[in-house]
């Protein structure tokens, strides 16, 4: 693969391959977006895969494309990203969500993208690829985007139990019924809007590299169209094995704790994705879900398979970095 000259099919191909990933981050974190309204039973799960995958689509009419601009400019040097360095980064990121989805984990694709980027990176350039300022960041929003859920949601869950003190608990389940659709539309539109956006990174840089956005890095439309339709394909075919992990296995939800819950995520994700913060949506509605189980009591919440969780967030980085770095080397000697 030429770092200068690349050929149209192959250019196409690895957009190809980018969408694929977009498909994938979809589908694995579907559960993210439904898991809190099909395990109140709101919604059916076939109806909330579809409800999820509507606002994940329609979340470009939203939001900026300022995720966007940190995934290609600011984790590693756009200078240094070409079709080898894109292809093992997805490369490394695919694998690693098939791994885990095979497995049932809700592990991180936004960090198993960035893992895949820089992987492919250093392995091209040494450490010098890194933007360390942009890492930094990210690296900081694995801790803060489930702590920040965790706090929001708790928060949400004392003050909703507070106001509700006096209703019976049929009347408190009927009027977050409704109000859980609005919470779980609003959460599926910050899941869209911050997710979407890491291909579109990806698709835009690759372009750059190429010289087919001149000497300006920027998102051509019909870039942000496709990445938007690829996750609410993705996320319409939906990861079942990893629902069952985050809407039940975790702790039992009522209607009104799945509110808070996807409340406390949407703001999180909403400020994320306005600051340009490429976040986990796993880690934000793990912390979430976490924090109302917690907020009702403290073993309410299975922490044996929360830390399996946390695990897998621990190591996403590193395994993806490897496998990335691994996919870079043999498009060489395929090359």
């Amino acid at each position: 693969m030429d770092a200068v000259a690349l050929s149209l099919p192959i250019l196409t191909a690895l957009i190809v391959v980018a969408l694929a990933f977009d498909f994938l981050n979809g589908l694995h974190d579907a559960a993210n977006s439904i898991a809190t309204v099909v395990s109140t039973r709101v919604l059916r799960p076939h109806t909330a895969v579809a409800w999820a995958a509507f606002f994940n689509f329609v979340a470009f009419l939203f939001f900026g494309a300022h995720v966007a601009q940190t995934v290609g400019t600011g984790i590693v040097s756009a200078d240094v990203v070409d079709a080898r360095v894109v292809f093992g980064a997805l490369m490394g990121a695919i694998a690693w969500n098939i791994i885990t989805w095979a497995f049932g984990i809700p592990s991180s694709s936004t960090h198993a993208l960035i893992g895949g980027l820089v992987g492919a990176g250093t392995a091209k350039v040494g450490i010098n690829a890194i933007v360390w300022g942009g890492l930094a960041k990210t690296s900081a929003a694995i801790i803060l985007s489930p702590l920040s859920g965790f706090v929001l949601a708790m928060l949400l869950f004392l003050i909703v139990s507070w106001i509700f003190v006096r209703s019976t608990p049929f009347a408190v389940d009927r009027t977050f019924r409704s109000l859980q659709l609005v919470s779980a539309s609003l959460y599926s539109l910050g899941h869209g809007g911050n997710d979407a956006q890491k291909t579109m990174g990806i698709i835009a840089v690759l372009l750059y590299s190429q010289g087919h956005l001149g000497g300006e890095f920027y998102v051509p439309f019909w870039v942000i169209l496709a990445c938007y339709t690829c996750m609410g394909l993705g996320t319409l075919v939906g990861g079942w094995r990893i629902v069952h992990t985050m809407g039940q296995r975790i702790t039992r939800l009522r209607p009104f704790q799945g509110f808070c819950a996807e409340t406390g995520g949407a703001i999180t994700l909403f400020g994320a994705t306005w600051l340009g913060i490429p976040v986990s949506t796993t880690h934000t509605i793990t912390g979430c879900i976490i924090g109302v189980g917690a907020a009702r009591s403290v073993s309410a919440v299975r922490w044996g398979v929360a830390n399996n969780i946390v695990i897998a967030w621990i190591i996403t980085i590193p395994a993806t970095a490897f496998i990335a770095a691994l996919f870079y080397a043999l498009s060489g000697i395929a090359g």
